[in-house]
């Protein structure tokens, strides 16, 4: 009976391998929870992104870029790696919330968005006394307020010099993913209106890059039916799936 649980168990991995078991990942160390950034692919699409950016090619003489082009090939990579920084940022955002909420328990329940919350953490940090801190700028002023006055009788104590310094850590860590994925989203957004203009057009560059990304290309988009319905699925808890009827053959004629 041991061997065919142990068996189901492995089955159940293998055919889940879109993000990590949370529930069995070691929270003590960031390195093992977020491995992202030190992968070659990672590294690879980045430099060329970045490099894309710096040159800040006019495509606007270049006319359709074809899907033999490379810069097409990065494009569609660039909206894989998109999805793989959002899961990236939601275990970082586990791992911090898991080690702040020593020192700050109410903090998760005030602010809900990962990269606000590293934000508020890396500022506050180890300090108790909330006047000493200057928030402003980081969040709207109520929710400063309400920040502030609850940090002032937080049920928190001080982190250890250990634990602060991984909390810090993956703090920059969001922070730097989520930098990296706003470069990946002025990139493909940036050339959205010379792959799909007419796309772009109708719904702008950020939803039609996402449209093209959930399909799996230029060309599978455009194969779609004209009444089909797209998918769109964020990997977060609660899982939101948005629908949209798209008449996708007209707008990429």
């Amino acid at each position: 009976m041991e061997e065919d649980n142990a068996e189901a168990v492995g089955v159940d991995e293998d055919g889940n391998d879109d993000m990590p078991d949370l529930e069995s990942l070691n929270y003590d160390d960031l390195d093992s929870v977020s491995k992202l950034q030190k992968t070659q692919c990672y590294i690879d699409i980045m430099q060329k992104v970045e490099g894309a950016l710096e040159k800040g090619t006019d495509l606007s003489n270049q006319g359709f870029i074809l899907e033999e082009d490379p810069e097409y090939q990065l494009i569609v990579a660039c909206n894989a790696l998109s999805v793989d920084i959002e899961n990236e940022l939601i275990i970082i955002h586990n791992f911090i919330r898991d080690k702040y909420r020593l020192k700050f328990p109410e903090l998760e329940s005030l602010v809900h968005h990962p990269i606000d919350y590293a934000r508020l953490v890396k500022k506050i940090a180890n300090e108790m006394d909330s006047t000493l801190v200057d928030l402003e700028g980081l969040l709207p002023s109520a929710v400063i307020m309400v920040v502030s006055v609850t940090a002032s009788t937080t049920s928190g104590k001080p982190l250890s010099e250990e634990n602060l310094v991984k909390t810090i850590e993956a703090c920059d860590r969001a922070l730097n993913l989520d930098a990296a994925k706003k470069k990946v989203l002025d990139f493909v957004e940036g050339r959205m209106v010379y792959i799909a203009p007419n796309l772009s057009g109708i719904v702008g560059s950020a939803v039609a890059a996402k449209l093209m990304g959930i399909a799996g290309g230029l060309g599978a988009l455009a194969k779609m039916p004209e009444q089909c319905s797209v998918t769109w699925r964020k990997e977060e808890k609660p899982r939101w799936i948005f629908y949209c009827h798209i008449s996708v053959s007209c707008w990429l004629s």
